[in-house]
């Protein structure tokens, strides 16, 4: 693919030396507002998200090739990146559970134009999606995404679209039944929005499988939905729908899962571009900055969080340039 030189220059800033994307993930609200206040056993403000994105920031970005980053809690946090990309969120935070079809909706006070004016060098959009849901659900959302991939083709600014799958029938998303499902759910997400009218320009995707149910793994507890080497096919299988880039996030497993995870990727061989990791490397933080404050979170984090950044990083020795599909 060629594309425009705003939108090369938008890639490289969040890229490495190698043109791969080792970004971390920090746009977590109403979840980690939550999860803050749960550990804290009291709630959780906007101050303490800042302070949470801001030490993230701060720390990850020394060993990160960009930040993922909301424009409702993450600005201060931008300030402190070390100077590497910023990638910044566009949608709200979850969904209407009230509402069918897990339908998105954008910040309200905030545009592309306005995002890349706040310093973004690219726009991300999080999207419910299973191609198995009512056609006239899946009808609103591919409309929804061509008007974004529209005004970011209109500023010229990278699109990463991220994806992430539910059962249209209301299964449990945790059970073997579904991790069955999920190579069809991934790769047809992949395939929709590879279609050139999304202008979408990086998928962020998740991996076609659930570790835990990949017999013959280490992450394996022991109800399995595919063999090793049936899980190393759903890889290829699901890379092979797009020639975009793709990079993988990490969806809330542990670090070690992740990097197991990565792992099978570079075994099966197939041509991802990066990451976007959030939770697999603070995650485990959480408790910490809610029960024992700032200080103690910034220690955790230039030990455990720099070392299961580091463990990402070495995992995308396997990772492709996206330079081998994307020309200026």
């Amino acid at each position: 693919m060629t594309i425009t030189p705003g939108k090369l220059a938008g890639l490289k800033a969040v890229s490495d030396a190698r043109n791969v994307i080792a970004a971390a993930a920090m746009d977590q609200r109403g979840s980690l507002q939550k999860s803050l206040a749960k550990e804290r056993g009291a709630a959780a403000d906007a101050h303490d998200l800042e302070v949470f994105k801001t030490l993230v920031t701060e720390v990850l970005t020394k060993h990160a090739s960009a930040i993922l980053l909301d424009p409702e809690f993450g600005l201060p946090a931008a300030q402190q990146r070390n100077g590497k990309g910023l990638l910044l969120a566009y949608e709200k935070t979850g969904y209407d559970a009230a509402t069918a079809g897990r339908l998105p909706d954008l910040l309200d006070l905030w545009s592309v134009r306005r995002l890349k004016e706040a310093g973004a060098d690219c726009v991300k959009i999080l999207l419910y999606y299973t191609p198995f849901e009512k056609p006239r659900i899946n009808d609103l959302k591919h409309a929804w995404i061509e008007r974004i991939g529209a005004e970011c083709v209109a500023y010229d600014i990278p699109f990463f679209l991220e994806f992430v799958g539910y059962d249209a029938d209301g299964g449990d998303e945790k059970s073997v039944a579904y991790a069955r499902k999920k190579p069809s759910i991934v790769a047809g997400a992949m395939t929709e929005f590879s279609k050139p009218q999304y202008g979408v320009d990086v998928l962020k995707v998740e991996v076609p499988i659930v570790m835990e149910h990949v017999a013959g793994t280490k992450s394996f507890k022991g109800e399995s939905a595919y063999t090793r080497a049936e899980a190393l096919q759903h890889f290829r299988d699901a890379a092979a729908v797009t020639e975009k880039p793709f990079i993988y996030l990490s969806a809330g497993v542990s670090n070690p899962v992740f990097i197991e995870t990565l792992e099978l990727a570079g075994e099966s061989g197939v041509a991802f571009n990066g990451v976007l990791c959030g939770r697999a490397t603070w995650k485990d933080g959480i408790p910490i900055y809610a029960v024992k404050g700032e200080a103690a979170f910034r220690d955790w984090l230039n030990t455990v969080g720099v070392e299961n950044i580091e463990n990402v990083n070495k995992a995308l020795k396997a990772a492709t340039p996206w330079t081998a599909k994307v020309t200026g």
